[in-house]
């Protein structure tokens, strides 16, 4: 077993080691072997807090919105009302509050994102990856400065020159990977296209949707030696959502009470959103003992939101005996018009040093600059009329009489820019050792990070601590924590009226996560029981509210509140050879805004129960199956959003309405025929023989056909002011028939 030195600074008295120690009599130097965890965490990382996510479960995961993201949707902290959309939601935080990062450089998601539909593509893209790290929160200080979660992506370098690819009713992709005869240089190119219109046609409305969605990525890697190598990785991608609604009927209500909304339109929507982005990375290794790296990155986003959409509508209920209408409690229409406009421009560098002095020790430094730019063009308007006039009601009700002035619903208008730089330094220690026979690792550091658009610097402490006793029980405890907090960014920074706020600060959270890893034997096979407790106190909170995915903040910082929950995950062989996992999870977040009380905040999920199972026919093991089934409670984004007096929302009006969504349930199922595979006993021959793999599958989103709602929208009657909730639905069943392959 392989030994290695600990210095005598780290010799406490209270550290017994094990049986396997040997003392030099003349140096004074105690070998001992290196801490193994039975928690084994891989991918370049030694966080404490981190889930590894197979690369495989997420390329086979049934799901619309991604690999990646749709496998993490199946974990107890991450929370989503949506499928058609890539984005998340982590014990309690909201969309923006996840990092993400690819081999450990930050990336960026759209920001002009107002419904799931428009979403396409992620970055992220499943054929390149080879590692999955997932944090929840209490992660190392080496990770930015975000409240919620942490995602770290690791591409793969190709072992052999390949050639895969994968062709649906809903888009495709290409993948072809070289490397040289003696490895020294790699190379992955990938392109996707997508196309999501078979699956919005089971909106159940009458729209001509031209969702066309496209991207490119490169991954290159040169080792001009065994101590130095480069690599880089380059992504372009061009979304592209073209809408002309025509009509929708929408039946809601109850049996007694009935309800139909008809609603006609003329008019379009027409939004672009490129995405570039590029990395280069210089790694350096003199040692074992020494590792650096610098990389070089730039990120440009050019971002388009233009419609003008114009609609009429009536309301009405029905008989429920016969199906005749009844009574029409309002008839009315409204205009929506919008010319955003967004260009995002991040270039800079970071460096990053690590010094092992053994195996068990890690001390690791990094540094980062930033210089952004943010140019922003917004005008944003609605205009509802409710039985020919326009609302909200002027004081001179035309009811009596008296016409009043034609007021917009709601308008946002701003013309920003600015050129801000960021700068951010962290630094950790790492170390693992034995305190009497008992195991124990701690991780300890801080990060300090400054912004020159609102000239604020943070502090963010952060530790971790592990020990696995030495029971007969396979048991690992472990405790994370510290200061995060929420930089600012675009979002956080822009008012409800459209102008960005220099006043604003960061967003804070202290964090305290308490878990346990619980490892046994169940029908001769290896399972384990993760559960994991935490408790967020915050301040300095930015109120927002919920527009489906759109998140729009009030842009100051006069709200606290706190966070807290549970979760649990079963992860093992439940068939043999495969991994499937259950979660369950229970968590409450509350906020007060300028001390008015705690309410839930919109991302209040409170109980979630998640599945991804895979089996296979054991007579047949080419047959396979694997199914996710999610449950979870309706969050509370289901209000109505009221104006004040300046025609903006008005953030306070969560405390006079809180209405709750409809519980989110949804099951896929994928199916697939393995008909060549490279473990199999069985040669193909022919032209057959240049296959390595070769699969075909049927997948079924939303098996049970159930309408899930992801917001509502309110139309009020005009004669006695109430407001009816219509519910905005989802997808329905669809069928997608998927073909996979990959050539020798």
């Amino acid at each position: 077993m392989k030994k290695l030195v600990l210095p005598l600074s780290l010799m406490v008295p209270m550290l017994v080691f094990s049986q396997n120690k040997k003392r030099d009599t003349t140096t004074k130097v105690t070998d001992i072997e290196e801490v193994v965890f039975q928690k084994k965490v891989t991918g370049k990382t030694s966080d404490i807090t981190t889930v590894k996510i197979s690369a495989k479960d997420a390329k086979n995961v049934a799901s619309i919105s991604g690999g990646i993201e749709g496998i993490l949707k199946t974990l107890p902290s991450v929370n989503s009302n949506t499928e058609l959309s890539s984005q998340y939601m982590v014990r309690g935080g909201n969309y923006d509050e996840n990092l993400i990062y690819i081999n450990d450089i930050e990336i960026y998601r759209p920001f002009l994102i107002r419904n799931s539909q428009q979403e396409g593509l992620s970055i992220i893209n499943p054929d390149m990856v080879s590692t999955v790290n997932f944090s929840a929160g209490g992660f190392e200080p080496r990770y930015g400065d975000k409240m919620s979660s942490a995602l770290n992506i690791y591409y793969r370098e190709p072992e052999k020159s390949e050639l895969s690819g994968e062709a649906s009713l809903i888009g495709g992709r290409l993948t072809a990977g070289l490397a040289s005869k003696n490895k020294k240089l790699t190379a992955l190119f990938s392109g996707r296209y997508r196309n999501t219109n078979l699956v919005l046609n089971t909106l159940k409305e009458d729209t001509d949707f031209n969702p066309v969605y496209w991207d490119f990525q490169s991954y290159i890697n040169y080792h001009i030696s065994e101590k130095f190598s480069l690599s880089f990785i380059g992504y372009y991608s061009k979304n592209d959502y073209e809408m002309v609604p025509k009509e929708r009927s929408v039946d809601f209500g109850s049996l007694q009470r009935p309800l139909n909304l008809t609603v006609f339109y003329n008019g379009r929507e027409d939004d672009k959103y490129k995405n570039m982005m590029g990395t280069l990375s210089m790694n350096f290794k003199p040692s074992d003992k020494w590792r650096f790296t610098l990389d070089s990155f730039a990120y440009q986003n050019r971002e388009r939101e233009y419609y003008s959409i114009a609609s009429a509508y009536i309301l009405q209920t029905f008989d429920p005996i016969t199906g005749a209408p009844v009574t029409s409690y309002d008839t009315g229409g409204q205009i929506e018009h919008a010319r955003n406009d967004l260009f995002v421009r991040t270039y800079g560098a970071q460096f990053r040093g690590r010094f092992s002095p053994n195996v068990n020790t890690d001390i690791e430094l990094g540094f980062k600059y930033e210089k952004e730019n943010l140019q922003d063009l917004t005008n944003e308007w609605k205009l509802v009329d409710s039985a020919g006039y326009s609302t909200p009601r002027p004081l001179d009700d035309p009811r009596f009489g008296t016409p009043g002035d034609l007021n917009l619903f709601y308008r946002i208008a701003g013309a920003n820019h600015i050129e801000p730089t960021r700068m951010s330094a962290y630094a950790q220690y790492s170390q693992k050792f034995y305190w009497g026979s008992n195991k124990v690792f701690v991780n300890a550091g801080a990060r300090v990070s400054h912004w020159s658009f609102n000239d604020e610097t943070i502090f963010s402490p952060r530790a971790q601590f592990a020990i696995k006793p030495d029971w007969d029980t396979d048991m690992l405890f472990r405790l994370s924590g510290g200061i995060y907090y929420q930089s600012p960014f675009y979002k956080e920074i822009k008012d409800l009226d459209g102008n960005f706020n220099k006043n604003i600060k960061s967003q804070r959270s202290i964090q305290a996560i308490l878990a346990n890893d619980y490892e046994f034997q169940m029908y001769d096979r290896p399972f384990k029981l993760t559960t994991e407790a935490y408790y967020k106190k915050m301040d300095d909170l930015i109120p927002y509210y919920m527009d489906n995915v759109r998140i729009r903040y009030s842009g100051k910082n006069n709200a606290s509140g706190y966070a807290y929950g549970i979760d649990t995950r079963l992860f093992g062989e439940f068939v043999p050879g495969v991994d499937s996992w259950l979660s369950a999870s229970y968590a409450r977040v509350y906020e007060n805004i300028d001390g008015r009380g705690n309410i839930p905040r919109p991302t209040d999920q409170r109980f979630r129960f998640a599945l991804f199972y895979q089996d296979y026919m054991p007579k047949f093991p080419s047959m396979r199956v694997n199914l996710t089934l999610v449950y979870a409670m309706g969050l509370p984004t289901g209000s109505p959003i009221i104006l004040d007096q300046n025609g903006a929302p008005d953030i306070y009006s969560a405390y006079q309405y809180q209405r709750t969504l409809p519980s989110y349930k949804r099951v896929d199922i994928g199916l697939s025929k393995v008909f060549i595979d490279p473990k199999s006993k069985n040669k193909a021959y022919g032209f057959w023989g240049n296959f390595e793999e070769l699969t075909l599958g049927v997948q079924v989103f939303n098996a049970f056909n159930i309408r899930n709602t992801v917001a509502n929208q309110w139309i009020t009657d005009a004669n006695t002011n109430f407001m009816y909730p219509v519910p905005v639905r989802l997808t329905g069943r669809f069928f997608n028939v998927k073909l996979e392959f990959k050539i020798k």
